[in-house]
């Protein structure tokens, strides 16, 4: 193993530290980290990869898949101070391309689009996501095809993001969708939550349609209320005019 191999394993573990909370210490990451077991098994996978050995880096890569129910394939390129927290289900597919300091949650897909559809016509071309510096992907999130996600960006919990994302961004929903312009970096947010409040456009646009309603409700009662007044103004008047006959009718009579 290089130099640049231990580097990036001291880089990764330092990035845990940083990042979670309830790292109490290096050894409880060393040890009970699930998501550093599987970059470690990474690392190693993709070492042999590099050098041609890829029967011994599928091998490599599956056992830690079994361990860690987190799949990366040895092929895949990932930078520097990469953390994956909890990981359950995370999955990083064969081109897929990660940047320095990038971080990511359970439940997360870097994968293509419709890989069981000509598979024979994908073989050995770009398939899978870049993910640049500094982003982070939240829980859940799927990105797919090979498209680019900016420096400095945020992906969402659950989010579907099937174009490009810019730099320093906040992506949310399905499909995903720009929330806000994120000029300087913020402090990292677990789960890819930003500071301040988000509001979602259709939740938005729902509540714009209910507050016109309202006021065209209120216009409308009032709109009734004014023609009950003259229907009732013409009534009296109405009547009026039936007793005026009557009295006319009574005095002829006389």
């Amino acid at each position: 193993m290089s130099k640049n191999f231990f580097s990036l394993i001291k880089s990764d573990l330092s990035a845990a530290k940083c990042r979670d909370p309830a790292a109490r210490n290096i050894f409880d990451i060393i040890f009970s980290y699930s998501g550093f077991h599987a970059i470690i098994g990474y690392r190693i996978s993709h070492f042999f990869w590099k050098i041609k050995l890829k029967f011994i880096a599928r091998f490599i890569s599956n056992l830690f898949r079994i361990i860690t129910s987190i799949e990366i394939h040895p092929a895949a390129i990932i930078g520097d101070s990469f953390f994956i927290d909890h990981g359950v289900g995370l999955v990083i597919g064969e081109t897929s391309e990660i940047g320095s300091n990038v971080t990511m949650y359970q439940q997360v897909t870097l994968g293509g689009i419709s890989p069981s559809l000509n598979s024979h016509m994908q073989k050995n071309i770009k398939r899978h996501p870049t993910i640049l510096d500094n982003v982070i992907v939240g829980s859940g999130a799927q990105i797919l095809g090979p498209i680019k996600v900016g420096k400095n960006s945020r992906i969402g919990s659950n989010a579907v993001v099937l174009n490009d994302v810019p730099d320093n961004q906040t992506y949310i929903g399905i499909p995903a969708r720009r929330v806000r312009n994120k000029k300087e970096l913020d402090t990292f947010n677990p789960y890819g939550i930003t500071e301040g409040r988000i509001d979602d456009p259709n939740k938005t646009s729902i509540l714009g349609i209910v507050n016109e309603y309202n006021e065209l409700s209120f216009k409308l009662k009032s709109l009734e209320k004014e023609i009950k007044k003259i229907k009732d103004k013409h009534n009296s008047s109405h009547e009026f005019v039936e007793i005026k006959k009557k009295i006319q009718q009574e005095k002829q009579k006389k």
